[in-house]
């Protein structure tokens, strides 16, 4: 009987452990807090890509990781992977205008035109005559092709930003309202690159880039930066990338003897073709460029299933903001960037300070990227030289800039409608409470400007995880007084990427909070799960991917 009692409290005790095991232990806002406050305070400069306050950065969620005991991963540098990134700042002895038959313009750099390269070159001379290109774009799915096979190898390319608008016939191509990944500015210089073009230059306007000219303005007069050489990564970016004011635009075509306005509705259709511009560019462009070494930051909790622990669920949240600010004719100042995102970075610490002591089927992985702010470089390095296969790989959830107002009624998962993520995610938000926020278009593309994005591109389910500043209005049910908080986090959007995103101690962090366990829980139900996340179609990843 002794012997029997004793199986008997064995079986019980392993089934409850097993059960203990399958659930995510609960998040503390104590330690979230803290890890907030301190990533978003002024000693660490806003945590800048090359800059000083970036390492104490790195050097304090590497700390964290090893006091909460976090394993480190194969391959990594006890827990930091290496990102080599070329940084490159224009200087103002940079000289470029353009010749046309009516005369020179010589465009004002800040004020009608920003520029730099890509190439990790420090000197950039050339002179090219002027395509206009349309959209830029080439999207087999989408029958288009506003290149037709034209050789535009050393050619300036001038194109439009966003993609191909919808129509009454096709209410739909292009995603319809919503902004697909072929509007994107990074994907315009992509497709330069791929041309053998000598430069590209995108036509700002407010609507066309969901945002106005002081955001290019600003991110040109910092120093920007590219992955560096690493394996067959060649570092081939574009001598000369940019943007240039429409009105500017408008009177360059004019003086060339066209009218731009004629040529952007001709750019609506299949047919048009790439048009030459009677006027030329010469460029001497000059920049300060150096190797910079940053570090991703990574740790995992091990698998406890024999079959299953060399599969993985990765979380990501990028440590970086934009550091040591020094606008033209104003004093450096500290960009902090409490919410983008000291946040998600403090909200994956406590996470996987919460998953350490109760380890799920499948490994979780947790990742702070770097160098998001210039272009995803931490994320995009990560995917190019993974510490974990891809293969192996169920999901990516991302972090970015999370709910700093109060606890809600609904979760965004925007972007997980792609993968059988989605249907998790209801699941999980049901248990919690919870409903999904309703789908509202995505017109700025945020599901192409947070790290998970490569992941997708590299076949990976994942999507962002209830974005408070990408997710749209009205997406967000808040729990109390929902009219004021509504506005608190509609008003956020004119602090965001401005020295106003700091870190206020009034704030209430229940939603922080409720948003990381909602990530965790799907986390756990992921690497418990008999079946890894899927694509909905075949191929699915591919075009959203684009």
């Amino acid at each position: 009987m002794r012997l029997m009692l004793t199986a008997i409290s064995s079986m019980v005790l392993n089934f409850a452990i097993a059960s203990h095991a399958a659930q995510a232990q609960q998040v503390q806002e104590a330690p979230l807090r803290a890890h907030l406050a301190f990533l978003s305070d002024d000693l660490l400069e806003g945590r800048g890509t090359g800059q000083r306050g970036g390492d104490i950065a790195v050097r304090y969620l590497e700390t964290q990781a090893a006091a909460m005991g976090l394993v480190q991963m194969p391959g990594a540098n006890g827990y930091r992977q290496t990102v080599t990134l070329v940084g490159s700042q224009t200087l103002g002895s940079s000289q470029l205008r353009f010749e046309t038959n009516k005369g020179t313009l010589s465009p004002v750099l800040g004020a009608d035109i920003v520029y730099g390269s890509s190439n990790g070159k420090a000197d950039n001379d050339f002179d090219a005559p002027l395509v206009f290109v349309g959209y830029g774009v080439r999207a087999s799915e989408e029958r288009w092709d506003d290149f037709k096979g034209v050789n535009l190898k050393g050619k300036l390319l001038v194109m439009m930003v966003n993609d191909p608008q919808p129509t009454t016939v096709e209410p739909n191509r292009f995603g319809g309202k919503a902004l697909t990944y072929y509007g994107r500015w990074t994907y315009k210089f992509e497709e330069a690159a791929r041309q053998g073009a000598a430069g590209v230059l995108l036509i700002h306007t407010t609507p066309s880039a969901s945002y106005a000219w002081n955001v290019p303005q600003t991110s040109f007069s910092h120093e920007r930066f590219s992955l560096g050489k690493h394996g067959n990564n060649d570092n081939s970016g574009n001598a000369l990338e940019g943007w240039i004011q429409e009105d500017s635009a408008k009177a360059l075509f004019a003086a060339a003897g066209q009218d731009l306005d004629a040529l952007r509705a001709q750019a609506e259709t299949r047919e048009f073709k790439p048009v030459a511009i009677d006027a030329r560019i010469h460029v001497s462009l000059r920049s300060t460029v150096r190797k910079v070494e940053q570090q991703n930051v990574i740790g995992m909790v091990p698998g406890k299933d024999a079959k299953l622990k060399d599969q993985a669920v990765l979380y990501s949240a990028h440590w970086d903001h934009l550091g040591m600010v020094q606008e033209p004719g104003k004093p450096a100042q500290i960009w902090n960037g409490a919410v983008d995102n000291a946040s998600g970075a403090a909200a994956l610490l406590a996470m996987a300070q919460a998953a350490v002591t109760h380890p799920a089927k499948r490994t979780q992985i947790f990742l702070w990227p770097a160098a998001e702010e210039p272009g995803l470089l931490g994320s995009a390095f990560y995917v190019q030289h993974p510490l974990w296969p891809l293969a192996k790989t169920a999901a990516d959830l991302n972090l970015d800039s999370m709910n700093f107002v109060g606890k809600t009624q609904d979760i965004g998962v925007a972007g997980s409608e792609h993968s059988s993520l989605f249907n998790s995610a209801t699941s999980v938000a049901k248990k919690m409470g919870l409903r999904i926020a309703p789908s509202v278009p995505d017109l700025g593309g945020a599901f192409f400007r947070a790290d998970h994005f490569n992941f997708v591109r590299a076949g990976v389910p994942a999507f962002n995880v209830g974005s408070a500043v990408f997710s749209g209005d009205g997406s967000f049910a808040f729990d109390h007084d929902a009219e004021q908080e509504a506005a608190q986090m509609k008003a956020f959007k004119k602090d965001y990427h401005t020295p106003r995103d700091r870190y206020n101690p009034a704030w209430d962090l229940s939603g922080m909070v409720q948003q990381a366990q909602f990530t965790l829980n799907l986390g756990y139900a992921v690497a418990n799960d008999a079946a890894l996340p899927v694509w909905n179609k075949e191929g699915s990843y591919k075009r959203v991917a684009r």
